[in-house]
């Protein structure tokens, strides 16, 4: 969704004045250079950290960013490493586990900004999957989860044993190509998959070897820890999805153990729910859920 677009679907949902947006750099142990952003508002009511999915960059989800800050939520983001504006060769990556303990950053960040706030966390795809992994890890530091078509299970996922025997390569040769990039799996909307490849930020090309084996070990290890999460949940999917299983995210609603859980697969929706057609609808349905669990303060 170009910026027209976005405020043609969105004309009573332009940023508030007083939001500022902040960008700035997070700076990794091992050297990487990621670029962040904020959008920070007085008095908000919580605070949603959003994780951008495989090959994009959150620069995509302004159109999601308005409508959070318009109903009072602070929000930050960032461009995981080798995606957007981040350091890295593109998409490589040799620990799946990387983009976890990047994304602590930038909840270490919110959490100096606003301290004394509710922080809800909003993962699609990969992101979905981070956010899944995430929540593992720092659950206490979490007061809920949305997810939106998470990579708990992936479609052509190797048998386990011949996985167990390959998965090596995804650490020796990361940049290695792996699969051919699927076509026309984004949104239904006409030429939703050539305008996110016309974005110099996104990356287009064939999935490469370290962060396919590595989201297919993620995935395969957080199907055996989902009964941990205790968090509200919101887990959302495109029912006509082909690049992650919808089968992934009613698993994660099955099996979480949160008193305060839902599930909806939309009918007719593909992988990205929030610039599918019925995307005014799917985020009116995700701020009055999250309206309806974090009151104004």
């Amino acid at each position: 969704m170009n910026e027209d677009q976005m405020h043609a679907a969105f004309p009573a949902q332009s940023p508030p004045q007083f939001a500022e947006m902040v960008k700035e750099t997070l700076r990794t142990p091992d050297g990487a250079a990621l670029a962040g952003t904020s959008w920070r508002i007085p008095s908000p009511r919580a605070v949603v950290l959003v994780c951008h999915g495989y090959g994009e960059h959150s620069g995509r989800y302004g159109h999601v960013v308005n409508a959070l800050t318009t109903n009072g939520y602070a929000v930050f983001t960032m461009d995981h490493r080798g995606h957007g504006r981040s350091s890295g060769g593109r998409t490589v990556v040799r620990d799946f586990d990387t983009f976890v303990a990047d994304f602590h950053l930038l909840a270490d960040r919110a959490r100096d900004a606003y301290p004394d706030l509710p922080h809800i966390l909003l993962g699609h795809s990969m992101g979905g999957l981070i956010a899944v992994r995430y929540t593992l890890r720092y659950q206490p530091e979490l007061a809920a989860l949305i997810t939106s078509g998470p990579a708990v299970m992936i479609p052509g996922e190797l048998p386990a044993p011949l996985f167990r025997l390959l998965a090596p390569l995804g650490r020796i040769a990361p940049w290695l190509p792996v699969q051919r990039g699927a076509e026309d799996v984004l949104s239904s909307d006409e030429g939703a998959d050539e305008e996110f490849a016309a974005d110099h930020r996104n990356f287009a090309g064939p999935v490469l070897a370290g962060i396919g084996a590595g989201m297919q070990g993620a995935a395969m290890d957080v199907r055996q820890h989902l009964d941990e999460i205790t968090l509200p949940l919101l887990a959302m999917h495109g029912a006509e999805d082909r690049l992650t299983d919808p089968k992934g995210t009613v698993l994660l609603y099955e099996k979480s153990r949160s008193d305060d859980k839902m599930v909806v697969v939309w009918p007719g929706q593909k992988h990205e729910i929030f610039n599918d057609a019925d995307r005014h609808k799917i985020i009116a349905f995700t701020l009055d859920w999250l309206n309806t669990r974090f009151p104004p303060r």
